[in-house]
């Protein structure tokens, strides 16, 4: 389905002498369309998959609050400038709890994560406000700690290394299959203390997840499996606690307050969930921008030679903000009426910040449009802000940071195997990534066998 937007909102004044109408229902706007605001771009379509900047620079123009039908039928504000994205970020009348919009909407599983609900999976970071947001943030944090992740470095550059060597002597691969895909579940997988023998299932799970994205039955079903597992993981480790994640939840307390079993398997999900997918699409998004833009590519690889770390932390900032791999930030729903960017929000109506257009708002950014990792003034809204900014991102940093400079590092000459335009870009509504990312380089010489002992 595809959606054409019309300039419903006058650059966002919600003033004018016209009527302008909104693109789906045809109900009045507040304001009349911008004179020369051009032809309106179709929204949701194949094309707008692969490139959608051009239809968010013209949204952010001629109607930065607009009001447009999703494919799942659902009506929601997608929401384009920069200052008026970090508004809505953190603003308390915009509740992340599913229960302030249309409860048939939701149980249809038509906003969210489908299956979520018939899973019991409801109660997690995505779908809660303060204060009990707040009281299960701060339990959560007590077991997922910088130093936890900052440990775990040494696990994400073995594994990393371990995938590379799988696919390194053949000259070719689909970085996505090879190597961006498996990294963050198998990451995840050991942080959380999943058993080895175990982490094929959830690699399975989460390939339903990320190629069934149009067919919200199969998500489901992934869903209801993986919390199934869960549940049983959880009940084996509370007799036999280790150094893990789950673990960690488990004994995480606040006051003597716990965590509930059904609290600690929802995070242990959403992380699973949000973490995997977001870095695999931030890994491939990040690898295409590098090897569509050679001079940055060049600037990145003397940064990998000479193990800049800090340069290379604000090279992978930019990837973030230039195509990152959220493209729009999840559900939220007012909880009464109240303006954004002058537009009249309505009561429980769902409100979609659109993260890919604020982080090319040229009031914000200087050119852009343009990639360039020595971008240092960079405030990108990628993993969003205020109290729902992502827990997880110091991990999807590590492991994006890690990923992009030993593969570069090891195959210097990696490159495109196919044409930019051939390249199809998966479905869906909240993220942004590749369905393949096919690529050449010179084979890696296989590792010959051990020197034999002097004689």
């Amino acid at each position: 389905m595809t959606t054409t937007a019309r300039p419903d909102a006058a650059a966002g004044t919600g003033t004018g002498t016209g009527t302008a109408r909104c693109p789906v229902t045809g109900a009045p706007g507040t304001a009349a369309p911008a004179a020369d605001a051009g032809p309106a771009p179709e929204l949701f379509g194949r094309a707008f998959a692969a490139d959608p900047y051009p239809a968010y620079a013209w949204l952010r123009t001629n109607a930065p609050v607009h009001k447009a039908e999703l494919p799942s039928g659902v009506e929601a504000w997608l929401v384009t400038r920069h200052e008026d994205a970090r508004q809505a970020l953190a603003d308390q009348r915009l509740s992340k709890n599913p229960e302030q919009h249309s409860q048939a909407a939701h149980t249809r599983g038509r906003v969210g994560i489908p299956g979520e609900r018939s899973a019991n999976l409801m109660t997690h970071l995505l779908n809660i406000d303060p204060p009990d947001h707040t009281r299960l943030r701060r339990l959560v944090s007590k077991a997922f700690t910088p130093r936890r992740v900052a440990a775990f470095t040494p696990q994400v550059a073995a594994l990393t290394d371990r995938l590379i060597d799988d696919f390194a002597a053949g000259g070719s691969a689909d970085l996505i299959d090879a190597f961006a895909f498996p990294l963050p579940i198998y990451a995840i997988c050991d942080l959380l203390g999943v058993p080895p023998e175990d982490q094929a299932d959830f690699h399975g799970w989460a390939q339903m997840m990320l190629h069934t994205s149009g067919r919200r039955g199969g998500v489901g079903r992934a869903v209801k499996r993986m919390r199934e597992y869960l549940a049983e993981l959880i009940h084996r480790k509370r007799g036999a606690l280790g150094d893990d994640l789950i673990s960690g939840l488990i004994r995480a307390s606040d006051h003597g307050e716990h965590l509930t079993e059904e609290e600690a398997a929802a995070m242990a999900f959403i992380l699973l969930f949000a973490g995997f997918e977001t870095t695999v699409n931030l890994i491939g998004n990040g690898t295409l921008s590098l090897l569509r833009h050679p001079e940055q590519l060049a600037y990145f690889r003397e940064l990998v030679a000479a193990g800049d770390e800090q340069r290379l932390n604000v090279a992978v900032e930019e990837l973030l903000r230039y195509d990152g791999p959220v493209e729009l930030a999840t559900w939220r729903f007012a909880r009464e009426p109240f303006t954004l960017g002058g537009r009249s929000i309505g009561r429980g109506d769902p409100v979609l910040v659109v993260l890919a257009a604020a982080d090319r708002d040229p009031a914000r950014f200087a050119e852009p449009d343009r990639l360039d990792l020595r971008r240092t003034d960079n405030q990108h809204l990628g993993y969003g802000h205020g109290v729902h900014y992502c827990l997880g991102a110091p991990l999807a940093r590590l492991e994006a940071r890690t990923a992009l400079a030993t593969l570069f590092r090891r195959l210097p000459d990696l490159r495109l195997a196919v044409d930019p335009e051939e390249l199809r870009w998966r479905g869906g509504l909240i993220m942004r990534g590749l369905r393949t990312l096919p690529v050449e380089f010179t084979p890696e010489a296989p590792a010959g066998p051990p020197p034999a002992p002097p004689g």
